[in-house]
């Protein structure tokens, strides 16, 4: 499964305006929310609960928050780029600027973890996360992961 068949230009937030770790979490749960469709407070409420359990940020300066609900019908995912380092409690201690949020239904478990895989699996390389953090525009950053992909 291919990030970029989920993840289209306007699913993407550059920049953000959030600068904390729930301000990060609620901008893009709103914009994921107004895309796919389901109940914003419920679907906040999954994510939070779940980043609760464990930080979602991976190190890097990358962060995948992600959550099941059943208030969304369908597998749904965000990417959002901050201008500064924002504080996130990651793996490896480090601030984070890229996030990738993803929310589906119980039924898309299994999409879930692939794409879940598949973006750690893109932003481990350094060359890349670069050229995603140097992203003005949605369409720049959404560019370099597509170009990305097709090298894959």
């Amino acid at each position: 499964m291919l990030l970029t068949e989920l993840l289209t230009p306007d699913r993407v937030v550059v920049p953000l305006t959030a600068r904390d770790k729930a301000g990060v979490i609620a901008e893009l749960t709103r914009h994921l929310v107004a895309r796919s469709g389901g109940d914003y407070t419920q679907v906040l409420e999954a994510v939070e609960e779940r980043e609760n359990v464990l930080s979602t940020g991976i190190g890097l300066g990358v962060a995948i928050p992600h959550a099941r609900s059943s208030a969304v019908r369908e597998l749904g995912i965000v990417c959002g780029l901050s201008p500064v380092p924002v504080p996130y409690d990651s793996i490896d201690g480090d601030p984070v600027r890229l996030f990738f949020l993803i929310v589906g239904p119980e039924t898309t478990a299994g999409q879930h973890v692939k794409i879940l895989s598949r973006i750690a699996r893109l932003v481990r390389r350094d060359h890349l996360r670069q050229q995603l953090c140097e992203a003005h525009t949605a369409d720049q950053l959404y560019a370099v992961l597509l170009d990305a992909e097709e090298q894959a």
